[in-house]
């Protein structure tokens, strides 16, 4: 047997070298409840036009991740949508994220979470006490708001809230 390795061992190694198992997104997916749409853009374009559109409200985006259909803003006050440095309880005090993902060939479905922490809890993890903003809360009204704008724009489909 001559030394060397065996044919499944390179097929192993040259699937593991050719994978590129890193994306920017986060691990969690959106809450229950936040509102989301069907558009007919690419997720590259969708993530550019949402980007574009909460940078026009004067929200404080911190990420724009095209390649990964990822927006998401620093946690900011609903007053002066000014980032918060303090901590984050209330909802008063929310963060926008939003995921576009494909659907149907040149399609995304892009969903748009505000999320704000009713309480702290040192023995949950942050994410856990996130929380979407209920329906007359600002910040949410303006997010459903965009998503029916967008649905506008880029479907002739009707929009789900």
């Amino acid at each position: 047997m001559k030394p060397g390795l065996s044919p499944q061992v390179l097929l192993i190694l040259a699937f593991v070298a050719g994978c590129k198992a890193t994306t920017t997104r986060p691990y969690f997916p959106p809450v229950t409840g936040a509102p989301q749409t069907e558009i007919e853009l690419s997720v590259r374009q969708a993530t550019e036009a949402l980007a574009d559109v909460l940078k026009g409200d004067s929200l404080p985006v911190t990420r724009v991740e095209p390649r990964d259909g990822l927006v998401e803003t620093a946690w900011f006050s609903v007053h002066d949508k000014r980032v918060s440095h303090g901590r984050h309880l209330g909802s008063d005090v929310v963060q926008v994220r939003a995921w576009v993902d494909p659907s149907r060939p040149g399609h995304s479905r892009v969903v748009i979470e505000t999320v704000f922490r009713p309480l702290a809890d040192p023995s949950l993890s942050p994410r856990s006490l996130d929380r979407q903003v209920p329906p007359d809360h600002p910040i949410g009204k303006r997010m459903s708001e965009i998503i029916t704008e967008l649905a506008k724009l880029y479907s002739t489909e009707p929009t789900t809230p």
